[in-house]
């Protein structure tokens, strides 16, 4: 009975299965009744309508913001370079004594760099307002009786605003940062004026002037809890026949970043200038 080559041994071997298969009896399984199978589609579809919601709901809208509060860590939306307060397309035809003063200007970045740039924070002096709005590092915002500090993690300056009920001085002593008031519209809405700079500061990179009679007008609108909408505008008759309007721009609070330290030191920017911002820099033609 045993076959001695590998095509028998196949052959016993379906026959034993098939020897088996012949000797189980086939049973039919009866089918659930009706009820139950009704029982058994209502239990699957409550275990599968949840998941269904699960992935179709849609994102929790954001908080609401609280009243009359920009208390945060918040960051400005931009291109993550310095930006200047507003495109050139936006910027308005300058007055003789601006134009003069623009000319002079040589940037050591940006879109017009120039060999020895004068722009004063290579140097260390400080960015001033509002130029350091639009870097790509956080600020924040401190609520305190009477006032709010603006605290800026660049060159760790900062500045109050008024909000006791205060006018703007007629005559203030120019200041890097300006002398600043501010009153709520509504109960999402701070509107900031600040005038009282000095007239060595730029309004960014590119060198655009200003004059020490500039004044700032900002509205800063909490959307939500996440969100500020930052509008701008410039008024500053001595340097530019119209009004300066930036664009919107858009603030998210960062309620988990912390500030670092971020100081100029004028050893180690000179030392910058001389490997980096130098070599980098085009030769002039003329």
């Amino acid at each position: 009975m045993c076959a001695t080559d590998a095509k028998g041994s196949r052959g016993a071997g379906f026959s034993l299965w098939g020897f088996v298969l012949a000797r189980t009896k086939t049973r039919r399984l009866k089918p659930a009744p009706l009820r139950l199978r009704l029982a058994q589609l209502l239990i699957l579809s409550f275990a599968i309508v949840p998941a269904y919601a699960q992935q179709t709901t849609p994102k929790t809208a954001p908080s609401l913001a609280p009243k009359r509060d920009l208390s945060g860590l918040w960051h400005y939306e931009g291109t993550g370079a310095s930006e200047p307060i507003a495109p050139d397309n936006l910027i308005p035809p300058m007055t003789p004594w601006a134009q003069a003063r623009f000319d002079v200007e040589r940037p050591g970045y940006g879109p017009r760099p120039a060999p020895g740039g004068n722009d004063p924070i290579l140097q260390c002096d400080p960015m001033g307002f509002p130029r350091i709005m639009f870097l790509n590092t956080p600020f924040e915002f401190v609520k305190a009786p009477g006032r709010v500090i603006q605290f800026f993690e660049h060159e760790h300056e900062y500045r109050s605003i008024w909000t006791d009920g205060r006018s703007l001085p007629a005559d203030p002593d120019p200041t890097w940062y300006g002398y600043a008031i501010g009153h709520w519209e509504g109960e999402d809405t701070l509107v900031v004026e600040s005038t009282g700079f000095v007239d060595s500061t730029w309004l960014g990179s590119t060198g655009y002037p200003h004059s020490e009679a500039m004044r700032v007008t900002e509205r800063y609108h909490r959307a939500d809890h996440e969100t500020i909408l930052y509008d701008i505008t410039i008024t500053d008759p001595k340097a530019y026949t119209q009004l300066i309007v930036g664009p919107h721009r858009i603030m998210r609070l960062r309620p988990h970043d912390v500030m670092v330290e971020e100081i100029c030191v004028p050893s180690e920017e000179k030392s910058f200038a001389n490997r980096i911002a130098k070599p980098a820099t085009p030769k002039s033609t003329r």
